[in-house]
């Protein structure tokens, strides 16, 4: 088999960065992380209807991967076996770090609406280098045309976006599509529910939620890659099937719940 170019499909999920609004707004130690978030909800509702709270204010606590390469394939959540030691800046570092071992195409689904803005801007807070992620061609001529930072290039493909055709009106969910081509979907919670189970607690669970929107992910990116004729059918199938033998060797048995939708929706 000839040599695979990396592939990076990545997503994250984000909590209130209740520190970060206590700092903004002069708020006391007295009051708790949960309080000053129903605060910043409220707020944000009076002034928008909605209380999805601004980009830098999004605090990262799990960026799950799948990585497709000579290696084979693989999807894990950065970070340490639980999460609970790790730190943001850790997990955020660690993104950057697989971008410059690996030089990857990144694939997301509204990577460029959310996850890769929100990531800069934690990166600021945390003075994270990532230098082969910001390379435009300076130093590396095959940037110049080809880098992670331009809408319209492909080294980072946002398939939200690009099926879209650039228009947000014409945006789907991940999930809607996912389950509409034949994939399992979303699996456990959904966005709204993330918050919850953080403050339970509750960081497996959302590291497997996000496992299971990236691995979506990645699968709508192989019907693409069909669709595009990158892959013909039996270079698709195959890769499918690398998907359900890794995924049918792990012994999580959330893996065989996707499984068993994944055949179920077939």
């Amino acid at each position: 088999m000839p040599d695979v170019a990396p592939i990076l499909a990545f997503d994250i999920e984000t909590v209130p960065d209740t520190e970060g609004l206590r700092t903004l707004h002069g708020l006391g130690p007295e009051l708790a992380p949960a309080d000053i978030a129903d605060m910043a909800f409220q707020a944000r509702r009076q002034a928008t209807g909605s209380d999805f709270l601004p980009l830098h204010l999004q605090r990262v606590v799990a960026i799950s991967c799948v990585l497709r390469d000579d290696g084979g394939f693989r999807v894990w959540s950065l970070g340490s076996a639980a999460g609970e030691t790790d730190t943001e800046a850790d997990i955020v570092r660690r993104f950057y770090e697989g971008i410059d071992k690996y030089t990857p195409q990144l694939v997301s689904w509204n990577g460029g609406g959310f996850d890769l803005p929100v990531l800069h801007y934690r990166s600021l807070i945390h003075g994270i280098p990532a230098r082969r992620y910001w390379e435009t061609g300076d130093d590396d001529r095959d940037f110049k045309w080809n880098n992670y930072l331009s809408r319209y290039h492909t080294r980072h493909l946002d398939l939200m976006d690009l099926l879209a055709l650039y228009q947000p009106r014409a945006n789907v969910p991940l999930d809607e599509l996912a389950r509409l081509a034949g994939f399992p979907g979303k699996s456990g919670m959904d966005g709204s529910q993330v918050w919850d189970a953080f403050q339970r607690g509750e960081i497996g669970a959302i590291r497997h939620y996000c496992e299971t929107d990236v691995v979506n992910t990645y699968l709508v990116f192989l019907r693409f890659q069909l669709m595009r004729g990158i892959f013909d059918e039996a270079q698709y199938r195959h890769e499918c099937e690398l998907v359900r033998a890794v995924l049918g060797k792990s012994p999580d048995p959330r893996w065989r719940d996707f499984l068993a939708q994944w055949a179920g929706s077939a």
